[in-house]
Order: structure tokens, then sequence, then C-alpha cells
């Protein structure tokens, strides 16, 4: 009863694990933040990251030594300093994806 089940799922399964990844490339994701949006990352959301960004450096100065023996010394920056610094600094205001805002160019018709 439980193989004629699985058999059953099984394929089920392995089609959606292939599925699922493709269905983010299928739309085109374009943010357009509210002005209530841009207000409330300028004036709340960058000073707290930054102020993240600072400390993760500070932490990530203190325990480098221990991140180099245990051989982890880029996962710890880019996690400590480099991941909080991209939210900061390079993000379009009001958005919350990290990353520059892409200007879409058509071609043709």
């Amino acid at each position: 009863m439980i193989k004629r089940s699985l058999r059953r799922i099984l394929p089920l399964m392995a089609a959606l694990v292939l599925v699922l990844p493709t269905t983010g490339y299928s739309e085109v994701l374009e943010e357009k933040p509210s002005a209530l949006a841009m207000l409330g990352d300028a004036v709340f959301a960058r000073p707290v990251l930054l102020a993240t960004t600072v400390a993760g450096a500070a932490v990530y100065v203190v325990s480098l030594p221990f991140s180099l023996a245990g051989g982890n010394a880029k996962e710890a920056a880019d996690t400590l300093v480099t991941g909080p610094a991209k939210a900061t600094f390079v993000r379009c205001l009001g958005c919350t994806k990290v990353g520059r805002k892409k200007e879409v160019i058509f071609t043709g018709e």
C-alpha cells in the first residue's frame, strides 16, 4: 500500500522540484515604491541598516582570528558586513529587493 502511494507521489514531487525554480524567471519584477515606503526607508530603515553594517564590521574584526582559524572568513564577511552594506547602499529607496533598479529597454515593435 505504501509502496504504491510512493510510486505515485515521487514522480509528482520530482516534477515540482523541476518546475518551481523556473517560476521565478517567468515574471518581471518591477518595484514601484510609494512615497510612504520611501519615507519610511529613508528615515527608519537606512539608519538601522547603517548601524547594523557598522556593528557587523566591528564583530567581524573581533572574530577575524577565529574565522581565519576556522577557514570561514569570507562567509563571515559576507554575512556580517557585505549583506547589510548591500541592503543599505545598493537598493533603491523604498524597494524591498537588494540590488540596483534596472531599467527595461524594449527594442523592436
